[in-house]
Formats: C-alpha cells, sequence, structure tokens
C-alpha cells in the first residue's frame, strides 16, 4: 500500500447539498478533498460521504485525521 500525501495543511471547509461525494483518502486527487480516481494502484480507496442535508462539513485534506472524513486537527502538527 502506497503512503498518502499530504494535499494540504488546511481542512476544506466547503458548504455541501444533500447527496454522496467520495473523499479522497490517497491525497492525489487534483480535485481535493473529492476522489478523481488518481488513487488506482495505490491500494488506497476513496471513502463515501453520504450528506442528509445541506450542511457545512471542514474535510480533512493533510490525510492524517482521525475521523474520516472529517478534519480533527491532525494538520496542525505536520
Amino acid at each position: 500500500m502506497a503512503e498518502r500525501v499530504i494535499a494540504a495543511k488546511a481542512p476544506a471547509a466547503l458548504e455541501l447539498e444533500a447527496g454522496t461525494y467520495w473523499w479522497c483518502r490517497c491525497g492525489r486527487s487534483k480535485n481535493q478533498p473529492f476522489c478523481d480516481g488518481s488513487h488506482k494502484g495505490t491500494g488506497l480507496e476513496p471513502m463515501e460521504l453520504k450528506i442528509e442535508a445541506k450542511k457545512k462539513v471542514w474535510l480533512c485534506q493533510c490525510k492524517q485525521t482521525g475521523k474520516e472524513p472529517f478534519c480533527d486537527g491532525a494538520h496542525k502538527k505536520l
């Protein structure tokens, strides 16, 4: 399994509509914090994120969080 790439050292603060999203776990996506298929061959699969109603979220971009896919402040220790 490949190592995760730090895409950014800050979370992505987004207002998401209800729906299904795929959060990038590998850090290689050019469409952060969402998957664009760049994980192929890494052994790191994206995580499905279901949003039931419109809301603001802070999605991890450093890929070190312990609360995937949400930011837990792990980027502050990098």
